[in-house]
């Protein structure tokens, strides 16, 4: 079946409209600030919480890491991450749970949603899943998620939550790193398989990337002389020094993306709100396809990602997740 399509809240900004200006330094009146929306218009499918604990489907990680109830319980340094525990997840009091890397690098739930409703498809990999947050959005939007991590503590913890949400049923849960699993997912095809063969194979419709950016500190940036002569038009005059794809892990941002459009061409991928703008640009930098109408050079779709005054991310859209590009899909 493939692409969704759904209405969606929030303007977005092409790459090729800002490759001169930091989206994050953007004035509050320019149009490519978006402010996430604050509803869907799709309700998620939920089972009540008691009645989901009950059953054999909830898998209860209590225990694996600590539950927070009182400010005075959490550790200085995850203060105010805690502060924000109802942003993350609004069901949090009713036993969402979060390791210490899931407190900084969990999606707001807000936003996770509304990169759900963006990436609406049958089949959705969320590469990087962590304690859950976009999977369970993923899982109000999509038929099947299939969910990566390579830590076993925080795919429990992703589970235990998905489970809270009342949405486990539709999430495959995988314990392994996404590189090995691209691999071997790429391999199990036909050699020159078509559309068809890969469906038979459980096509993957999209998917979203979100890796490690290097814990709180990607706000440091990773400015040096060689990478200022590569991209000179780039502010360095912004409040936070421009965010470099070299630095994500396990491998490169572009590294990572040249893996992925090896599964899909049609990819989210959640990036810094300092990332640079040419560095995103250049990741299709001459690819050209043949939709229906002729020839057409490829676009990626910026979105910035707000919560209230604060932009907290990019997620970049490539393929047929492009608005105006969905032929691609």
């Amino acid at each position: 079946m493939g692409k969704r399509r759904a209405a969606y809240a929030g303007l977005s900004s092409f790459v090729s409209e800002l490759s001169s200006a930091s989206a994050s330094s953007l004035p509050a009146h320019h149009p490519a600030r978006i402010e996430v929306a604050q509803t869907s218009p799709h309700p998620p499918k939920k089972r009540k919480v008691e009645e989901l604990r009950k059953g054999k489907d909830f898998c209860d990680a209590t225990g694996l890491v600590p539950f927070y109830t009182n400010a005075d319980e959490v550790p200085e340094h995850l203060q105010k991450y805690y502060s924000q525990r109802h942003r993350y997840f609004s069901l949090y009091d009713s036993g969402c749970l979060l390791d210490e890397e899931g407190w900084y690098s969990v999606t707001p739930e807000r936003i996770a949603d509304q990169i759900a409703e963006r990436c609406r498809c049958d089949v959705i990999l969320d590469a990087f899943c962590g304690v859950g947050g976009n999977a369970i959005a993923f899982a109000k939007t999509c038929e099947r998620v299939i969910a990566l991590d390579n830590s076993p503590t925080r795919l429990a913890l992703a589970r235990h939550n998905a489970a809270i949400y009342g949405v486990s049923d539709r999430i495959e849960f995988i314990l392994t790193d996404y590189l090995s699993f691209a691999e071997s997912y790429l391999a199990s095809l036909p050699v020159g398989g078509n559309e068809a063969n890969k469906t038979k194979r459980g096509k993957i419709d999209v998917v979203f990337l979100s890796p490690p950016w290097g814990g709180p500190s990607y706000l440091s940036g990773s400015v040096d002389a060689s990478e200022v002569a590569l991209f000179p038009d780039e502010s360095l005059s912004s409040p936070h020094p421009d965010y470099s794809l070299s630095h994500i892990k396990p491998i490169p941002g572009a590294d990572l993306f040249a893996l992925t459009r090896k599964i899909t061409r049609n990819v989210a991928f959640y990036l810094p709100r300092n990332t640079r703008l040419a560095e995103i640009s250049s990741l299709v930098d001459g690819e050209v396809r043949v939709p229906p109408g002729g020839l057409e050079e490829e676009r990626i779709e910026v979105e910035e990602e707000w919560m209230g005054s604060k932009l907290k991310a990019l997620c970049c859209y490539f393929g047929g997740l492009v608005s105006g590009q969905e032929e691609w899909f």
